[in-house]
Parts: C-alpha cells; structure tokens; sequence
C-alpha cells in the first residue's frame, strides 16, 4: 500500500511561470492562469418509486468547459492584441487556433501543459495605468475553447 497521497512520492508541483504556445506561431508568458477545467452540469430528474414517495435523481447533463484567463505585466509584444483584433474585425473562423498553456518551474523546465482546441479570445484589457503608482501595470485575455486536456 502506498505511503504517500502523490504517485511516486512526488512533491506537489509549485506555481512558477506559464506559458502561452499559438498554433502558427506567437507564444507568451504570463504571472497568472485560470479557467483550466471542465464542468459537468447536473440535471435532476424527479421520478416516483412504486410507494407514490417522490425521488430526485440526479444525472450528468451538459458537458462545458472554462473559459482561460491569462494575466501578465505589459510588453512590448503585440501578440494577443494582433490575435483579439482578428476578432473584432470578424474573422473568429480564421482566428481560431489549437493552443497549449504551459507551466514551468523556477529552473525554466516544463512540468505541465494543457492543450485547447479552436481557442480564440473573446475578451482582451489592458492596464489600468495611475502616475502615482509603483504596480506591474497588467494586461489580460479571456479565451474560450471548444475542448481542452492536461497532457503532461
């Protein structure tokens, strides 16, 4: 019987740093990441036994997944403005693309990756700026996805 609650008596991976891979090309790295997951709704069905008492069941409905979001400090890269601003012209089609989020830990390897297929970003802000401030100025995107898997 095994000792430990991690497989291999593997220590818990550590939230380092992320990455964001385009298919075709584009990549970014981002301080925060959520929205890596799936849901499945859960429809209740009423039904009455044979003794007339009323039972809820309760069933797997409809599968969905979460919405990305990537936070980071702005760059220089126009990347994801280039990416979103396909949208907003109106070619969500020709912006979709397969995409990987990627976590790395404090010596740059990767030790986690997520793939979403058809991703495309439905919403993109930019920072919130104040010259009396000394914050990372952030941006973030919002992408939403017809599928997505952790791999690795």
């Amino acid at each position: 019987m095994p000792t430990s609650l991690y497989e291999g008596d593997m220590d818990p991976l550590v939230s380092f740093n992320f990455g964001l891979e385009l298919e075709g090309g584009g990549e970014g790295y981002f301080k925060e990441v959520s929205g890596l997951g799936s849901e499945t709704e859960v429809a209740e069905h009423t039904i009455v036994s044979p003794s007339g008492q009323q039972i809820v069941r309760k069933i797997p409905g409809r599968l969905k997944w979460g919405d990305i979001t990537l936070k980071r400090g702005i760059t220089s890269s126009m990347d994801i403005w280039e990416w979103r601003k396909e949208v907003e012209n109106g070619t969500v089609e020709g912006s979709r693309k397969n995409i990987s989020i990627v976590m790395f830990d404090q010596a740059g390897d990767e030790v986690a990756r997520w793939n979403a297929s058809n991703a495309w970003p439905s919403k993109i802000d930019g920072p919130s700026l104040s010259a009396d401030s000394n914050d990372l100025v952030m941006e973030e995107l919002t992408i939403v996805h017809d599928y997505i898997e952790r791999v690795a």
